[in-house]
């Protein structure tokens, strides 16, 4: 196994006062896909959060290379290379692919055009339609923007919350394809998804949250064959 670029020590994370995450701790490995599955109200989008600073935690620590980015800002933990491809897509409707890719870029002060380039071979419909609004995309390109736009910053760590939500069972295959090219090409991504069959078909680490606590881990492989989340989270 690579060494953790990322890790969570007993991470806390309240709302009022209920507990959302009750001191997690995991490890995501440099270059590995790392994948957290579980119902929903679990505590795995409370988790993505915390790590990109949108929520302050109650307890614990995150670390990137070794540096503790705890209650740090959004804008500095995306600076330290770290992002986050939200549930429900939120790209900006009202521009262009093009301008969407660009806003993905604004903490960069270099040349961003290879990167653009780079996430059209990924992405070819996107180049097919770089000046359309976004908005008037399908929910499939709609989530190709929004995984895109993430990759732009250059991250490390690339965190997606729910990337299959609502699409086609044929987008959901093509979403997944791209998760593994690009963690084919030296991309580090924690996954959170409720297709609890393709996300530990493709991660190479899984762990299962309950009630905001990790209550089993192992490869990927080794939770789909194992009898308990079969019958949770796999429906057979």
């Amino acid at each position: 196994m690579s060494e953790a670029i990322l890790k969570i020590r007993d991470l806390k994370v309240n709302y009022g006062g209920i507990e959302a995450v009750k001191g997690i701790s995991f490890d995501v490995p440099a270059g590995e896909i790392v994948t957290l599955i579980g119902a929903n109200g679990a505590g795995k989008s409370s988790t993505l959060r915390a790590i990109s600073g949108i929520v302050k935690p109650a307890g614990g620590s995150i670390e990137l290379l070794g540096e503790h980015i705890e209650g740090k800002n959004p804008t500095d933990i995306v600076k330290m290379g770290i992002t986050l491809v939200p549930e429900g897509r939120k790209i900006f409707p009202d521009l262009s692919v093009k301008e969407n890719l660009r806003v993905g870029a604004y903490l960069r002060k270099d040349n961003i055009e290879d990167d653009i380039n780079w996430v059209y071979d990924l992405f070819p419909r996107l180049k097919e339609r770089s000046w359309q609004a976004g908005g008037t995309l399908s929910g499939g390109e709609q989530q190709m923007l929004a995984v895109g736009r993430a990759l732009m910053s250059r991250p490390k760590v690339i965190m997606m919350d729910e990337p299959s939500l609502g699409l086609a069972p044929i987008v959901v295959r093509g979403i997944f394809d791209i998760i593994r090219e690009i963690n084919r090409q030296g991309m580090t991504i924690l996954l959170i998804e409720q297709n609890a069959n393709m996300a530990l078909k493709t991660a190479h680490k899984g762990y299962v949250m309950e009630t905001g606590s990790i209550t089993m881990s192992g490869t990927g492989l080794e939770l789909l064959a194992d009898e308990s989340v079969k019958a949770a989270y796999l429906g057979t």
